[in-house]
């Protein structure tokens, strides 16, 4: 049989040349006869032996020495270039073919289909291809070399196409066998074609060979690799007879591709009590569920199984390993890492990830610098653990190295290793390096496009976010719950209560709005002051868990809803919610809010029964609490019962004594921090110099901070400016502090010119009132507070015309002022009280009580001062307006609920006018009372008729 390329028209000869450009024979004629002497099976003796023991070299010297050589021969040597994957070698025994004529008399396709599946084998599928089309006559063998040698090439899709040929050609002797079924269902499963698979299933069953282990062991992989388990365990269960190792294997590692590693153990304990050995695959399958599940004990067993059986197959060690660094076990993946003897690209690239897998950055490195040195050529897998533990460490440079390798080694065009470089540059702050690599990809996934979204997001590009989202959306990405959280960070730097809405139906419509994402919107709703929307997400959570009360809680909280928050703290536990400490540091600020001290000792109480450390974030709430509740002396309890005190606490420590108007003490606490080594950092200044400023420490507070500057290098923020303002106008020196703005390295915001107004309004600097009371309109037009400080600094000035104008601006505006407002805190209840409130239920009794103080003060010489009512009426209306300001409501409250000597702690919203502060002053002293008032700026003790304050607020 003669077997021609297609479109050949040369002798056999020339055209095995030109057409495949085989190098030179050395014997174009064919050798002389053998002698008489030799046997005729001499070669064939000696042949055979040569190819099992793979002497390629001799086998092929052996093959041409006789000419004809028998057609055995040729399929023997072909089977070992094949396994060898010699193509040159191959090519050397087609011609040979050729020119001995043997293809000629190849009537049934043997040597022709021998040579289609060494040329498969090969990797050269083109010269299979062509070899297959020239051949006259197909055998079912010829057909099954092609499929085999485009699946072996990864052209899965043209197996599949192969296999359609055949069942069409319909030819005598070419129907499919169960070798034809199993590599087509291989292919199908590497297309994860489950159609295709499903009809060559129902071929197999028609004709029998589904009865076929090898059918059916084909059917369980190709159905577990389209993600159709629950059919590849009903062919395994019907294969009960059938099943041998190869069986077992499948089905494993079906159930690990799928996700469904419990099952996989399941079966593999079923495989061992069925008396069916282990082998490599088994092995691997079983590793893998251990890796997954982090069964180290079984992963041990297995470990043992495999050393006693001798077993040193590099998959296996490779697989140990892996699963070693999965459970967390570095020490013992690097002893199996050493003992491989010959380490391969999986085995060195396995225990670098183990290194960053395990957070041991460091000593990834280091291991970096021994593959180096053992002559390891680093890979893209090599490239991507080594950008995460660089990643990790915020080396810049050196992932600059690792990038500009990738680039060298052409690596950088890996999908993979361009996603991990973005990550890397975004951990080492390089926005613009992240920004480049993801403008270079030629191509992107999910992964590229949800990490430059969270790298804009998270660098507070929220307009660089924004837009790459609308990008994602005109590429036809599919958005999901991790691109709607990046998208979520812009609308919360924005503050965009719309943005966030339209975000909000957008994940609601495409059905992304998991818990994680409901939390976060409760958060951000928040933010926008928009409680309403924070609470309907809150209902919708039928599975709240702890963030989700922990965030609703937070939004209560930072919004003036304090009650509410301690009600959603009390419901949470009756859910059965156990409070972390992230909830607890919540709970505790909305407790400071109230100025609650039964309530905060209620929560104290809790931690020490739940047997929370105190310390950290905890510790420093509850010194913030205590002192914002008006006691000192449990915060200093707390304060020194911690051993170990970091910046924090410290912190917290001086602006509770700087609140309280200790102002030396707190410079003292901030001077025995220094000495303990730490650095303080902008919040710990800022702290100091509040408590310079409510203590009148004005010589001190310039040198904290110059000190700030000069010694630590520190850039002031604004509201360390103001700050200084602060110190300099409340003390009477408005002219200095004026200067001082104007002398400020950067533009001052409206929290510098506030501080300027109200230190203009104490001391009565009107013209410097008027130039504060301007910039301040000019930077915060929408801020109700700045315009009723302007409006108290005009009447003040008794300027009503310029007040009724502040007042209408205000009104076209639609801002409202928020009422005055105090409360007192009497056995575990809370009452609030307003300005001429007639509300509480006791308010007949308080009326009275108030008449009769200030009817016992006036006895006593005390006069109302109308100055500080900043309304144009009468004195008499003046007076009264005076008599219903709702600290003094409070006060009359506390003196008829509590016991003769019983402290009354008293918070309220707004700064304390100067005729309440000399009121309360006397009540302290008329009635042997001790009272705590914490108003917007600072605490004022009053005690035997004076105030800690010094009359300086």
């Amino acid at each position: 049989m003669s077997v021609r390329l297609p479109g050949a028209s040369k002798p056999a000869t020339a055209m095995a040349t030109a057409a495949l450009s085989l190098p030179s024979l050395p014997h174009r004629t064919p050798p002389p006869a053998a002698p008489a002497s030799s046997p005729p099976h001499s070669a064939s003796a000696s042949l055979k032996p040569l190819c099992k023991e793979g002497d390629l070299r001799q086998a092929l010297r052996l093959l041409t020495a006789r000419a004809p050589p028998p057609r055995e021969h040729y399929g023997w040597v072909l089977d070992l270039v094949a396994a060898r994957r010699a193509a040159a070698e191959g090519r050397q025994v087609h011609a040979h073919a050729l020119a001995a004529g043997s293809l000629e008399e190849d009537d049934d396709g043997f040597l022709a289909t021998k040579l289609v599946f060494m040329y498969g084998r090969c990797g050269r599928v083109d010269d299979a291809r062509r070899l297959f089309e020239g051949m006259p006559a197909r055998t079912v063998f010829s057909w099954n070399a092609l499929i085999g040698a485009y699946l072996s090439s990864g052209s899965a899709v043209e197996a599949v196409r192969v296999y359609r040929a055949m069942r069409a050609s319909a030819a005598p002797g070419s129907a499919p066998d169960g070798c034809t079924l199993a590599s087509v269902l291989k292919a199908c499963g590497v297309e994860g074609d489950g159609r295709c698979g499903h009809e060559v299933h129902g071929l197999a069953v028609k004709s029998g060979l589904d009865k076929s282990t090898l059918v059916a062991n084909a059917l369980i992989g190709m159905y577990a690799k389209c993600g159709l388990l629950d059919s590849a365990l009903r062919v395994f269960e019907w294969l009960r007879d059938g099943r041998d190792v190869a069986s077992w294997n499948s089905v494993i590692t079906g159930c690990v591709q799928n996700g469904r590693t419990l099952e996989a153990l399941e079966l593999f304990r079923g495989m061992q009590s069925s008396g069916f050995g282990m082998n490599s695959y088994t092995a691997v399958g079983v590793l893998q569920v251990c890796a997954e599940l982090a069964l180290l004990n079984l992963g041990r067993e297995l470990h043992g199984a495999l050393l006693k059986c001798g077993s040193e197959f590099n998959i296996q060690f490779n697989a140990l390993l892996v699963m070693y660094a999965k459970c967390g076990r570095v020490d013992s993946a690097l002893r199996v890492f050493r003992q491989i003897d010959e380490k391969d690209y999986i085995s060195w690239n396995s225990m670098l990830s183990c290194y960053v897998q395990n957070g041991l950055y460091a000593k990834a490195i280091d291991f970096f610098g021994e593959m180096l040195h053992h002559g390891f050529q680093p890979d893209h897998a090599c490239v991507v653990s080594l950008s995460s533990a660089v990643g990790h460490f915020g080396w810049l440079n050196n992932g600059r190295e690792v990038h500009a390798y990738a680039i060298k080694q052409r690596l950088h065009t890996d999908l993979q290793v361009g996603n991990t470089l973005m990550d890397m540059y975004i951990k080492c702050d390089s926005i613009e390096c992240s920004t480049k690599v993801f403008e270079s990809m030629s191509i992107r996934d999910h992964i590229s496009w949800t990490t430059i979204l969270a790298c804009f997001a998270q660098s507070s590009q929220h307009f660089e976010a924004l837009e790459m989202f609308r990008e994602v959306q005109k590429q036809g990405i599919k958005v999901d719950s991790m691109m709607i959280g990046s998208i979520l960070e812009t609308c919360s730097g924005f503050k965009s209560l719309s943005l966030l809405k339209q975000v909000h139906s957008y994940a609601l419509r495409n059905g992304v709005l998991d818990l994680i994402l409901k939390n976060r919107m409760i958060d951000i709703y928040g933010e926008c002051r928009e409680v309403r929307n924070s609470l309907n997400i809150f209902q919708t959570v039928e599975k709240k868990d702890i963030v989700t009360w922990t965030s609703m809680i937070n939004c209560c909280a930072n919004n003036g809803l304090l009650n509410e928050a301690v009600s959603l703290f009390i419901e949470m536990q009756k859910a059965n919610i156990e409070p972390d400490s992230v909830a607890l540091v919540s709970i505790l600020v909305a407790i400071t809010g109230l100025s609650s001290l039964t309530k905060g000792k209620q929560i104290h109480g809790f931690l020490i029964r739940r047997n929370f450390p105190i310390e950290g974030p905890i510790v420093s709430s509850l010194v913030d609490m205590y002192s914002g509740c008006g006691s000192m002396n449990y915060a200093t309890k707390v304060f020194y019962g911690v051993k170990c005190k970091d910046v924090v606490l410290w912190t917290a420590m001086i602006n509770a004594t700087g609140m309280h108007g200790h102002g030396k003490q707190a410079i003292d606490i901030f001077e025995r921090m220094l000495h303990t080594g730490l650095t303080p950092d902008h919040i710990c200044f800022l702290a100091l110099l509040h408590a310079c400023s409510h203590s009148k420490l004005v010589d001190e507070g310039k040198y904290y901070l110059d000190m700030m500057m000069s010694k630590y290098g520190f850039k002031p923020w604004q509201e360390h400016y103001a700050c200084a303002v602060d110190i300099l106008g409340r003390s009477g020196r408005t002219e200095e502090a004026y200067r001082f703005i104007e002398y400020m390295p950067m533009e001052p915001t409206s929290v510098v010119w506030c501080a300027l107004l109200g230190a203009c309004r104490v001391h009565k600097n009107h013209d410097l009132a008027v130039v504060a009371a301007n910039k301040l309109l000019e930077l915060e037009p929408d801020n109700p507070g700045n315009y009723i400080l302007v409006s108290n600094v005009f009447a003040a000035m008794g300027k009503w015309i310029d007040v009724k104008e502040v007042r209408t601006r205000m009104a076209e505006r639609g801002l409202r002022k928020d009422p005055a407002c105090s409360w007192i805190e009497i056995g575990n209840n809370i009452h609030t009280f307003t300005a001429r409130d007639h509300s509480h239920r006791d308010s007949e009794a308080i009326q009275l009580k108030l008449a009769e103080i200030t009817e016992k003060l006036r006895k006593r010489g005390y006069t109302e001062d109308t100055r500080f009512v900043l309304h144009d009426v009468s004195e008499e209306e003046k007076i009264d307006m005076l008599h219903q300001h709702s600290e003094r409501l409070a006060i009359a409250f506390g003196l008829i609920s509590t016991r003769p000597g019983t402290p009354l702690r008293i918070a309220k919203n707004l700064r304390v006018c100067g005729d309440c502060h000399e009121f309360t002053k006397l009540v302290s002293k008329l009635f042997e009372r001790d009272i705590v008032v914490r108003d917007a700026n600072r605490f004022h003790h009053f005690s035997g008729g004076s105030c800690s304050c010094g009359d300086f607020w």
